[in-house]
């Protein structure tokens, strides 16, 4: 696809107006002022002969009247913005069998008395159904990548498959009442869809270990998470100090906050995507500098079960890689990432009592790249020649982003995730005008 004469956000997060960007497979290829010209065209025609060569062999019936032999069709973007497209840190897809189920609760109230015992009752064919929706919700949005951390992970990865977007997946493991780890359903259920389905769909799919925390374990079944990562190198998500309760308890336990707890077991051995993190001490966020761990903040889910407020500016000024995640709309109750953009900058600002301490280029960076480089892909989440074509289009000409004084601004306290007019994932458009 050549997009033609459209704003966007490029690679440092700030506006440029009128560009041309160009996609060939799964890829950016162009990005320029100008149209590229025949020079350009000459080499990008060899450098992606196969492409270009499947494009054109395609059904010409169906092709679009704007078509260009090397990109394929033309994208007018006048009154229109392009950016890298959402990377969800933090979710629960087929939750959405749940939103608005258990309403009005603290957390601990909200798992055990309306939460565990409705999963209890859950089947794969109702966790397919629950995640498809789960995902055509999210393309809707603009998100084009989710780190879900649920169970039937093979019910998951098949809705996933169907639609065209990308994942993390991990099978979340809660080893308390097992008689040992290695009996455990759910932790031999991890293990096998490691084997299974790591870099399934050309990398599209990724699948992590997955403690779901330390309260629902035991020590022992900490322990053989972590070195289960480590067996088949994959990277680690989990949920850290979400409440207050959570962490007091851990200390009782083991002395510890769960931060240190994890770091002493291994867990902070891989590359680990920890969720939350609202109940933090100092030294609990310089392990996670020094470790390398990515914060995956979920701020309005945080504020509804009113766990507390993530210290955003607070990981930001360790240079912890902070993204940003949805959690369930069983908590939230939407995939709506621009609402979730303007709540995670609204919630720091609130919590430094400094309207300065957060910038928007800092928010779409956490939304974009930074929930990219917590999934590891590294290749994603830029608007940049070379980097995975995961792009949405944010119709700007509407009357909730008008007058545009400033469109990064713009974008993350002004534009609605109903102002998404097309996402592509690797190239591939998924949603598009509704």
């Amino acid at each position: 696809m050549i997009f033609r004469n459209i704003g966007l956000i490029d690679d440092e997060f700030k506006y440029r107006a009128d560009m041309f960007v160009g996609t060939i497979g799964e890829r950016i290829v162009y990005i320029g002022e100008t149209a590229p010209d025949e020079e350009t065209l000459d080499r990008l025609s060899r450098e992606y002969s196969s492409e270009i060569l499947a494009m054109n062999n395609g059904c010409h019936c169906c092709r679009p009247d704007d078509f260009d032999p090397v990109f394929g069709e033309g994208y007018d973007g006048r009154g229109r913005i392009l950016m890298p497209g959402f990377y969800n840190a933090h979710a629960h897809s087929a939750m959405t069998l749940l939103r608005g189920y258990g309403e009005n609760l603290p957390l601990d109230r909200w798992l055990n008395e309306r939460i565990f015992p409705f999963e209890a009752k859950l089947y794969g064919d109702a966790v397919y159904w629950a995640t498809l929706t789960a995902m055509a919700e999210s393309m809707r949005y603009g998100i084009v990548s989710t780190s879900d951390m649920y169970f039937f992970v093979d019910d998951m990865i098949k809705a996933i498959s169907v639609s065209g977007l990308k994942s993390n997946v991990s099978r979340s493991v809660s080893t308390m009442g097992c008689d040992s780890v290695d009996e455990c359903k759910g932790f031999k259920e991890m293990r096998e869809a490691i084997m299974m389905y790591d870099g399934f769909q050309n990398g599209k799919i990724l699948v992590e270990a997955c403690p779901h925390s330390e309260y629902t374990n035991t020590d022992p079944g900490i322990r053989a998470i972590a070195e289960t990562a480590k067996e088949f190198d994959v990277r680690v998500h989990v949920h850290v100090a979400e409440t207050e309760s959570e962490t007091k308890g851990c200390i009782e336990r083991y002395g510890m906050t769960p931060v240190e707890y994890f770091e002493s077991r291994g867990i902070f051995d891989q590359p680990c995507n920890a969720a939350h993190c609202v109940w933090l001490t100092d030294n609990d966020r310089d392990i996670l500098a020094a470790k390398k761990v990515s914060v995956s903040s979920n701020p309005i889910s945080n504020m509804k079960l009113a766990s507390g407020i993530c210290d955003v500016p607070a990981l930001y000024a360790k240079g912890i890689n902070v993204a940003i995640g949805t959690d369930s709309v069983a908590s939230n109750n939407s995939l709506n990432f621009f609402e979730e953009m303007k709540m995670f900058a609204l919630a720091g600002k609130v919590r430094a009592l400094d309207p300065a301490v957060i910038t928007p280029q800092q928010v779409l960076y956490s939304a974009t790249r930074a929930g990219a480089l917590a999934q590891g892909r590294e290749d994603c989440g830029l608007m940049k020649e070379g980097f995975k074509a995961d792009l949405i289009v944010v119709d700007v000409d509407v009357p909730n982003m008008r007058p545009l004084h400033d469109p990064v601004n713009g974008l993350v306290y002004s534009a609605d995730g109903k102002d998404v007019l097309l996402t592509m994932v690797d190239g591939e458009v998924v949603y598009r005008d509704g």
